[in-house]
């Protein structure tokens, strides 16, 4: 009998272990498709996304958790975006978007010829130099602006574009560089747009065209999802265990479906683990309550988490310990713990979890920082830790953070390391 139950044991465990990955795979692939067109702005992505996360949690068991009636929390905030054509040119080619060049998110909208006048850093320092170029632009002569970093490396680019970019109140603004191209949510809009061109593609001096179709949105309302499971046995003094991950991401670009941004890893494969988390606790109740957050607006400054913070009935300090999941789809090379040099206590018992059952290759220390929705319950006293994997995809708020790039390579043995740690706590 013992046999037979022992083997039934073994062939069972690992069914559910893949189907636990294999339903991941599955939310981490719809999240990622061009049906939701990169969970932002355009084609109301980002809300779909919230709808069938309202479905996924209702189908694991959790209840409403706003106003006992609603997993939904809505909250509005302005966004840049680029509803239609996207295009730069020159005689001799059409660019990628994505590929060969990017516009800045806060860009303005054109549609015309490109006269561009070569500047460099000097323009920020030398008066002469300044003037020259600008009366160039000012006066009709050119219509726009040409920095080549490429040719002409210097430090802190970053910094040096965020100056530039002053530029753009008189006319568009062409960069020239090998710096990765990597995208963000627009908060603003300049009067004119900015482009970021990788190297060898078009030259100052060349037949030059673009277009681009901007829309400034005001009050887009987007919504944080949240759902609740109440612990095993209620006490007055029970504590609650949050699970958070945000579920937007940067959208995309114009008409072409091809020019969005997947977030597979950022943050598809956080939210998928987030309903795992809601699977596992389900299945396995706790001594604790449970409140699992989606939240909508982080890539636009953590706007969804702030909004939660600053309007939640919850009692913060109620709040046993927080876990922001983001970045769950690798793993190879063990996770992160952000604040967790600030919460040592807290960190030690999660590394001699992992030390005594080996579930990941390291287990790896961090400070505080401002990169994901712990930030804001942080600030609040409320001990938390943003956890994201560590590996060798560094596809990251590009069009190649792709669902086909995910390894899942540590994903069962993280939820079950998490799910210890707080059974520990």
């Amino acid at each position: 009998m013992w046999t037979k139950l022992l083997l039934f044991i073994g062939i069972i465990l690992p069914f559910l272990v893949f189907s636990q990955e294999d339903k991941a795979r599955r939310i981490t692939e719809v999240l990622c498709s061009d049906s939701l067109y990169g969970r932002g702005y355009l084609h109301n992505g980002v809300n779909k996304a919230a709808d069938f996360l309202k479905d996924e949690f209702q189908k694991s068991g959790l209840q409403p958790y706003f106003g006992d009636t609603s997993y939904f929390q809505s909250f509005s905030f302005g966004v840049n975006t680029f509803p239609h054509k996207v295009e730069l040119k020159s005689k001799d080619r059409v660019l990628t978007p994505g590929k060969d060049f990017l516009i800045d998110p806060s860009s303005g909208g054109f549609k015309g010829d490109l006269d561009l006048v070569l500047i460099d850093s000097t323009i920020l320092y030398d008066e002469g130099y300044r003037n020259t170029k600008l009366n160039e632009v000012l006066n009709g002569d050119k219509n726009g602006f040409y920095v080549d970093f490429d040719s002409s490396p210097v430090q802190n680019e970053g910094h040096l574009t965020f100056q530039l970019n002053q530029l753009s109140a008189i006319g568009p603004l062409v960069y020239v560089s090998n710096q990765k191209l990597m995208w963000a949510v627009g908060r603003e809009q300049f009067k004119n747009p900015v482009f970021y061109v990788k190297p060898g593609l078009l030259s100052f001096d060349e037949d030059i065209s673009a277009e681009v179709d901007a829309k400034m949105i005001s009050h887009f309302e987007s919504r944080n999802v949240a759902g609740y499971l109440p612990a095993k046995k209620q006490t007055k003094n029970t504590k609650t265990i949050v699970f958070t991950a945000h579920y937007d991401h940067l959208g995309g670009m114009g008409t072409e479906v091809s020019t969005y941004f997947p977030g597979a890893n950022d943050n598809a494969s956080g939210t998928a683990m987030l309903v795992s988390m809601a699977d596992y606790f389900v299945e396995n109740p706790s001594e604790y309550n449970m409140l699992f957050i989606a939240f909508a607006g982080e890539e636009a400054g953590l706007l969804g988490s702030e909004y939660f913070v600053e309007h939640t009935e919850i009692d913060l300090s109620d709040i046993k310990f927080l876990l922001n999941l983001d970045i769950m789809g690798s793993g190879e090379e063990g996770i992160t713990a952000v604040n967790g040099r600030i919460h040592k206590e807290e960190f030690e018992l999660l590394e001699s979890i992992n030390a005594e059952k080996e579930y990941l290759t390291k287990v790896k220390a961090r400070g505080e920082t401002r990169n994901s929705d712990h930030y804001h319950f942080h600030l609040k006293n409320v001990p938390s830790f943003f956890i994201y994997t560590m590996g060798p995809n560094k596809n990251y708020h590009d069009i190649y953070d792709t669902y086909d790039e995910l390894t899942f390579s540590a994903y069962n043995n993280i939820i079950h390391l998490i799910a210890d740690f707080v059974k520990e706590l």
